[in-house]
C-alpha cells in the first residue's frame, strides 16, 4: 500500500501539470521580488535613473551692445525686466491642446488685466475694421513657414493664395483653438468659435513659437515680455495652475529718446525663418529663439551688437522637465557701436521740424467747411479747412472712435454716437438703393457718394473678390468706369461679374449655381454687410459728413477730445469754454499752436519732413532725422500688436523713414549738377549770358515757362542760381543736347547723368542703413535741367550733393559709424568716410556755383544780420495739383569756410521758403545764434509765406 502511494505521489509530483504550476510559482515569486526590489527598495534611485535621460546643451544668449552717439550719449541700451513664458510640459495624447490653450487663456487674462500685452511676433494682426490682414504684402515665406515648405516655390497654389483669416482658421484647426459642433452623430470642428477674433490670433502666436520649439521642449517659449510687478504676483498666485508657466528675468533692449532716433536706430525683434539662413552663413551660432536686429543700425551692425552666446549643459526627463544643469559657459557681452550721430543736434532738428510744420499749418487753416482746391492755379494758395481738422480727429484716430458707443462713454461722446447710428443706417440703404435700382454715371454723384463708390471697389480688391489681375485696362467699359467716370458702379460691377473679374469663389453664395443677377444681388447685400459690421474707414467717414451736415459740430469735437483726455486745458480756459467765450475753431488753433496736437495727428499737409546734417570736411553724418517718429521700445522684445497696428494705420505713416526712402524730384536744387555740366561740357561759360523773357520756345507744345512769368533779362550762371532762372537752365539743358545744330534730348540727359554721377546722385549716398535707390531722368534733358523729369532722390542723397558742392568737389559715401569698442570700452575699429570720387573742376568755375548759392541766401529776407554766412538753394517739387508742392533746400555754412552741409524736405510743404526757413533755424542751433531754449520752445513757430514764386 505504502508503495502504492509513493508511486502515486511520485507520479503526480512529476506529471507535466504539477511541474508546470510549480514552474509558474517560482516564476511569479521572482517576479514579486523583482517588482518589490525595483519599486520599494530601489524604486527612487531607479525613478531618478529613469529621468536622467536626456541630456542637452542649452544656449544662454547675450547682452546685446550698447550704442551711442558721437559725444557718448546713449541711445540704445539692456535692462533687466520680468517676461512670462511657458514651457511645455504636457502630455501628448487627446486633451493635450485643450489643456494648453486653456492655461495660456488664463494666463493672457492676467496680462490683459494689468495692460501688459502679448508679444506679437507675427506676419498677421487685426486691422481698425477688426479683421485679420497681413502686415506685408510680401507674405509667401510666411506662407511657406506656416505650412511647412523650406522653400517657397514648394507652396501649393491653395496655400498660397490664403487669405490672413484663412490661416489663422487653419492653425486654429491644428491646435484646436475653437469648439466641436455636434450634429446628429458627427461633430465638425468650429475654428474660432467660442474666442474673440483677438484672443484667437493672441493663443495662435503663442501655439505657433510653441511649435516652432518642439523639438526642444526644455527650452521656453515668450508670452509677454517686459511686464509689470502686479502681472508677476497674479502669475506668481497662480502658479500652482498655469502648468508650465513661470516668471523669467530677461534682458531687454531699451532705447533713449526714442521717437527721435527710431528710424535710424530700428529695433530689434525675434529672427524669422527667412533671416536666420542668412545670418548663419556668417555666424553658425544662431538658431531660432535668438532676437536680431530687425531694422536701422540694430540690424546693420548685428554681427557686432550680438555678442557670443553661453551655454550650459541641461539633464531634463522625458517630459523635456528640467532636472539640473551643468558646464556652465558665461556668454560675452556684444560690442558697442558709437555714431557720428550728434544727439542733441537730431532731437533740436526733430523739434524744429515739428514746431515749423504746426505753425505752416495754422497759417493755412481757414475757418470754412469746404475748400474747392480744382479752381487754385497754384498749389502753394491751397488751404485747410477748418472742419478738415475736426474730422482729421476721428480719421487719425485722436478720438478713441470705439469708445463713442462703450457704457463709459461720456455726454458728448454718447450724444455724437447717437446721430452716428441713422446716419450710418440711412446711408447704407441708400447704397444699397443706388446698387440695385439707381444707375447714376458716378461723376453725377455727390461727392459724399462718390466717396463710398470708390471705397467699394477699393474694398472688394483688398478682400480678393476684385481680381485686378483678370482686369483688361484697355476694355471700354473699364474705362469708362474708371477714367471717364461716365458709368455708374451697379453698372461695372454686373459688367465685372460677366467678365468673371469678380471671384465669386471668396464669396458664401446662398446657390452655386446662381445666375449672374443672383450673384450680383448677393454682393450688395455682402457689400452692405461688410459696410455695417466690419468696415472701420466706411464708419469713420461717416463722421465726415456727420460734421459737414451740420449734425456733429466743432464744438462737439472739442468737447470729445476733454472727455477723452486727449487735450487738456488750464482752468481759465476750461472757464472761458464752458461760459461759451471761446469759438472751437479758436481752441483747435490754440490746441496745435501749444502742440497739444501734432502735425502727425493731424496728418495734414503737411505733415511729415526730414532733415540731414553733415560735416563737410569729413562725411560725417551729424544729424538723420525723420519727422513723425514712432516709440521703438513698443516693437522691440515682442511687438505691441496694437501699437503696431495704429502705426500701419496711421495716415501720418510714421513708419516711412523719410530722409532715407522717401524720393520726390530735387526741383531747383539740382541747378548746381546743371551749372557744373554746362560749365564742363562747354555749353555756358562764366562770363555768357541767357536772356530770360519768361517763356523757352525752343522746344515743342506746351513750351515750358519760367516761375516768373515776366522774365529775368540777361543772366551769367551766378544769376541763374540766384534766380533760380528756369528759362536759363532750360537753355542749358537744351544745349546739353545739341548736335550741331540738331536737338537730341538722349545726348543732354547722357551728360546731365554724367555730372550727376560725379555728385553721387546715380547711387546711394553710402550710409548703413537702408536706402531707396535714386532716379536720375530719362525724360526731357531742358525740363530735367531744371531738376524736373523724372529725377527722384532721397533728402540723404541730397545732403552727399550738397556736401560735394560745399567743399568744392570730394564726393564722400556718408557714414553713420563712429567707432566700435568692445564691453571695457577698448576701440576695436576707428570709421571715416570714404571718398567715392572727386570732381576735378576749374576753380573759378567753383566759386561761380558758389556765389549763386550764396547769393540765393542773401536775397531771403529772413536770412538778414545772420550770424553765419549761409550758401544754399532752394527748390519746389510739384506732384499733384490737387496738393501743395514739396518744400526744398540745400546749404552749407559758413560760406568762407564750410563746416556743416544740410538737406531739408518737407514733403507737400508749399513753397521752398519754409524749408529754407526751417533750415536757418536749425544753423541757429548749431551756431548758437540765438537761445536754444527759445527755439526749441514746444509751441509753433510763424514762418514767412512764400507767396506764389515755385523755384
Amino acid at each position: 500500500m505504502f508503495e502504492n502511494l509513493k508511486d502515486e505521489f511520485i507520479k503526480f509530483i512529476t506529471s507535466r501539470a504539477v511541474i508546470i504550476c510549480t514552474l509558474v510559482i517560482c516564476f511569479s515569486c521572482v517576479l514579486i521580488y523583482r517588482l518589490f526590489n525595483l519599486q520599494i527598495v530601489n524604486g527612487e534611485s531607479y525613478l531618478d535613473d529613469y529621468k536622467i535621460m536626456i541630456t542637452k546643451k542649452k544656449p544662454i544668449p547675450a547682452t546685446r551692445g550698447n550704442i551711442y552717439d558721437r559725444n557718448e550719449n546713449l541711445l540704445a541700451y539692456n535692462d533687466i525686466a520680468n517676461s512670462v513664458t511657458i514651457e511645455d510640459v504636457y502630455k501628448s495624447g487627446k486633451g493635450r491642446n485643450n489643456a494648453i490653450n486653456g492655461t495660456l487663456n488664463d494666463v493672457i487674462d492676467i496680462i490683459e488685466k494689468n495692460n501688459d500685452h502679448v508679444d506679437h511676433d507675427f506676419d498677421i494682426i487685426l486691422d481698425d475694421s477688426n479683421n485679420y490682414v497681413f502686415t506685408s504684402k510680401d507674405n509667401e515665406r510666411f506662407l511657406a513657414d506656416i505650412y511647412g515648405h523650406a522653400k517657397t516655390k514648394d507652396l501649393e497654389y491653395e496655400e498660397r493664395i490664403k487669405t490672413a483669416e484663412q490661416v489663422v482658421d487653419d492653425l486654429c484647426k491644428t491646435f484646436e483653438i475653437g469648439e466641436y459642433e455636434e450634429n446628429g452623430l458627427t461633430s465638425k470642428f468650429i475654428p474660432r468659435k467660442g474666442y474673440s477674433k483677438d484672443r484667437a490670433l493672441k493663443l495662435v502666436i503663442v501655439r505657433y513659437k510653441m511649435k516652432a520649439n518642439s523639438f526642444q521642449r526644455y527650452i521656453d517659449t515668450t508670452i509677454a515680455s517686459d511686464v509689470s510687478d502686479k502681472t508677476v504676483a497674479d502669475v506668481m498666485e497662480d502658479a500652482y495652475k498655469l502648468e508650465g508657466v513661470s516668471i523669467e528675468e530677461r534682458t531687454i533692449r531699451k532705447y533713449v529718446d526714442s521717437e527721435y532716433f527710431a528710424h535710424l536706430l530700428g529695433y530689434t525683434g525675434k529672427v524669422s525663418d527667412v533671416e536666420l539662413p542668412e545670418l548663419k552663413k556668417s555666424n553658425p551660432d544662431y538658431d531660432i529663439n535668438d532676437t536680431v536686429g530687425k531694422s536701422g543700425i540694430e540690424k546693420s551692425m548685428e554681427s557686432v551688437l550680438q555678442g557670443k552666446k553661453g551655454s550650459e549643459t541641461v539633464n531634463v526627463d522625458n517630459t523635456g522637465r528640467v532636472i539640473e544643469t551643468s558646464n556652465v559657459v558665461k556668454p560675452t557681452a556684444g560690442n558697442n557701436v558709437y555714431l557720428t550721430i550728434d544727439k542733441d543736434l537730431t532731437e533740436a532738428c526733430y523739434k524744429i521740424i515739428e514746431q515749423s510744420l504746426a505753425g505752416i499749418i495754422v497759417d493755412k487753416i481757414r475757418n470754412v467747411k469746404e475748400f474747392d482746391n480744382s479752381q487754385v492755379t497754384s498749389s502753394s494758395k491751397i488751404v485747410i479747412p477748418i472742419y478738415d481738422v475736426y474730422f482729421s480727429m476721428f480719421d487719425n484716430d485722436v478720438i478713441d472712435v470705439p469708445h463713442l458707443e462703450k457704457d463709459s462713454a461720456k455726454a458728448t461722446e454718447k450724444a455724437v454716437y447717437a446721430k452716428y447710428l441713422p446716419k450710418k443706417e440711412s446711408t447704407i440703404n441708400a447704397i444699397k438703393e443706388e446698387l440695385l435700382t439707381g444707375n447714376t454715371p458716378y461723376k453725377d454723384l455727390p461727392k459724399e457718394y462718390q466717396w463710398y463708390m470708390s471705397h467699394i471697389v477699393s474694398k472688394l480688391k483688398d478682400m480678393g473678390i476684385y481680381d485686378t489681375e483678370k482686369v483688361d485696362s484697355e476694355d471700354a467699359t473699364y474705362k469708362a468706369w474708371a477714367n471717364d467716370e461716365v458709368i455708374s458702379l451697379s453698372e461695372f460691377l454686373k459688367y465685372a461679374i460677366a467678365m468673371n473679374w469678380i471671384d465669386v469663389s471668396k464669396l458664401k453664395l446662398d446657390n452655386q449655381y446662381a445666375d449672374s443677377e443672383e450673384i450680383y444681388n448677393q454682393i450688395v447685400n455682402f457689400i452692405a454687410d461688410i459696410l455695417d459690421k466690419e468696415d472701420y474707414d466706411f464708419g469713420v467717414r461717416l463722421y465726415k459728413y456727420l460734421l459737414l451736415n451740420g449734425d456733429v459740430t466743432g464744438t462737439d469735437v472739442c468737447n470729445i477730445l476733454m472727455e477723452q483726455g486727449k487735450v487738456n486745458i488750464d482752468n481759465d480756459e476750461k472757464s472761458l469754454w464752458e461760459r461759451g467765450g471761446e469759438s472751437p475753431y479758436n481752441f483747435m488753433i490754440k490746441r496745435i499752436t501749444n502742440l497739444d496736437i501734432t502735425p502727425a495727428q493731424l496728418a495734414l499737409d503737411p505733415c511729415s519732413g526730414s532733415m540731414v546734417v553733415t560735416d563737410v570736411n569729413t562725411g560725417d553724418v551729424l544729424a538723420l532725422v525723420t519727422y513723425p517718429g514712432y516709440d521703438n521700445n513698443k516693437m522691440a522684445n515682442g511687438v505691441d500688436a496694437d501699437y503696431y497696428s495704429k502705426l500701419l494705420s496711421d495716415n501720418a505713416t510714421p513708419l516711412i523713414n523719410y530722409a532715407t526712402t522717401q524720393k520726390t524730384a530735387p526741383g531747383s536744387t539740382f541747378k548746381m549738377v546743371s551749372s557744373t555740366a554746362g560749365l564742363m561740357e562747354g555749353a555756358i561759360t562764366t562770363e555768357s549770358t541767357i536772356k530770360c523773357t519768361g517763356i523757352f520756345d525752343k522746344i515743342g507744345n506746351p513750351m515750358p515757362t519760367c516761375w516768373n512769368k515776366g522774365g529775368h533779362g540777361s543772366l551769367n550762371v551766378v544769376g541763374g542760381i540766384k534766380n533760380s532762372c528756369n528759362v536759363f537752365f532750360y537753355e542749358v539743358g537744351y544745349r546739353l543736347g545739341l548736335v550741331g545744330n540738331s536737338y537730341d534730348s538722349d545726348i543732354g540727359l547722357a551728360k546731365l547723368k554724367k555730372y550727376a554721377d560725379l555728385y553721387g546722385l546715380t547711387e546711394c549716398s553710402g550710409i548703413e542703413i537702408s536706402e531707396s535707390d535714386p532716379k536720375v531722368s530719362d525724360k526731357d534733358s531742358v525740363r530735367s535741367a531744371i531738376g524736373q523729369g523724372t529725377h527722384n532722390y532721397t533728402t540723404v542723397g541730397l545732403a552727399r550733393y550738397v556736401t560735394a558742392v560745399a567743399n568744392s568737389g570730394t564726393c564722400y559715401n556718408l557714414t553713420l559709424l563712429n567707432k566700435t569698442t568692445d564691453p571695457s570700452n577698448n576701440v576695436l575699429e576707428e570709421y571715416d568716410a570714404t571718398v567715392r570720387n572727386n570732381i576735378d573742376m576749374p576753380s573759378n568755375y567753383w566759386n561761380a556755383i558758389h556765389l549763386g548759392m550764396r547769393q540765393v541766401v542773401q536775397s531771403k529776407q529772413y536770412y538778414d544780420n545772420f550770424g553765419v554766412n549761409v550758401a544754399g538753394k532752394t527748390g519746389t517739387a510739384e506732384e499733384s495739383r490737387k496738393r501743395p508742392a514739396h518744400s526744398l533746400f540745400v546749404c552749407y555754412a559758413p560760406y568762407e569756410a564750410p563746416e556743416i552741409a544740410i538737406a531739408t524736405r518737407i514733403a507737400y510743404g508749399y513753397t521752398s521758403t519754409y524749408a529754407a526757413q526751417i533750415t536757418k533755424r536749425a544753423l541757429e542751433y548749431y551756431f548758437e545764434l540765438e537761445d536754444r531754449d527759445e527755439l526749441l520752445s514746444g509751441t509753433a513757430q510763424s514762418l514767412q509765406d512764400g507767396g506764389t514764386r515755385e523755384d
